[in-house]
């Protein structure tokens, strides 16, 4: 799509991450990953660790970030029985400090960072108006915080080896806001504006640098189950209504019959060769995206999520 309004009024005909002809030239990926170094935060299960296996497949080092002590150990040993060189602390994604430290431990370990993902991310459904001051400030401190300071610390590293890849998850609820999900929608729209602004202004100034976004729809992951169990207060969902209840037992079962994680680690290290910015694991899933765009031109609506 473009960044500038379009005068047409007929109805947009497909999604695509093509800009326009001659804003850009083609971007390269990486083509090497052997002996790389990748940090990958919420990497001790689900995506993260999905990522992780399909890094050290490439044969790339790992580094990982989790609040789960044991979770993260479990998945370093894993890591190193199967050959892979690994290492992990402990890492609360919203604070600046923790992934600070983080990029200390890659840095003291291996010396680089060639690639890092963001990927630590929580979320409660409650409706927008009864949602909890504390429950916003929490949700869009790990998911849109997150991927923020992690930005911000691990760029720099990156650009210092002259090639290297940031890739953030978002949803595809950083695309289309459905009910229920009003705090989790706003931080992934932030992770979705924030890694597509990334990607122009690294190819605005024609660094070597790539950047991408996951957005996944349904995957078999402990999301929710460790949303709960983080959750300041230690609230149940319960608590939030019968609504809120029947939502997260709905998503619980969603993402229990959801897409492999392993396959998710796959497609972003594809991406990241290919220099692919949208990672979709559902890409049918943007036709919502396109009935939404075709309401907002043709008559200004909104559609049905």
């Amino acid at each position: 799509m473009s960044d500038q309004p379009s005068q047409s009024t007929a109805p947009m005909t497909g999604v695509t991450n093509d800009l326009r002809e001659g804003e850009q030239t083609p971007r390269t990926g990486m083509t090497d990953f052997e002996g790389r170094v990748a940090v990958v935060t919420g990497g001790a299960s689900g995506i993260g660790l999905g990522m992780a296996r399909a890094f050290a497949g490439a044969g790339m080092k790992v580094v990982l970030g989790d609040l789960d002590t044991a979770a993260l150990d479990a998945a370093v040993a894993e890591l190193s029985a199967a050959g892979a060189s690994a290492v992990g602390r402990r890492c609360d994604v919203s604070q600046l400090s923790d992934n600070e430290a983080l990029a200390d431990l890659a840095m003291d370990t291996y010396g680089k960072v060639n690639v890092f993902c963001a990927n630590a991310g929580i979320g409660i459904p409650t409706a927008t108006h009864n949602m909890k001051l504390d429950d916003w400030k929490w949700i869009i401190d790990v998911d849109l915080w997150g991927p923020i300071y992690g930005v911000k610390v691990f760029l720099p590293l990156i650009e210092e080896q002259g090639e290297g890849h940031i890739n953030a998850t978002a949803s595809m609820a950083g695309l289309i806001a459905s009910q229920m999900m009003g705090a989790y929608n706003v931080a992934k729209f932030g992770v979705v504006a924030l890694m597509s602004t990334l990607e122009r202004d690294l190819r605005g100034r024609k660094s070597p640098i790539t950047a991408s976004v996951l957005c996944p729809g349904p995957i078999n992951t402990n999301i929710s189950r460790h949303s709960v169990e983080y959750r300041p207060g230690q609230a149940k969902p319960k608590a939030d209504g019968a609504v809120s209840a029947r939502t997260a037992s709905s998503i619980q079962s969603m993402l229990e019959q959801g897409m492999d994680p392993n396959e998710v680690g796959r497609l972003v290290l594809e991406a990241i060769g290919a220099a692919r910015f949208w990672v979709l694991t559902h890409p049918r899933w943007a036709k919502t995206l396109q009935k939404q765009v075709d309401a907002l031109v043709t008559d200004q609506s909104l559609s049905r999520a």
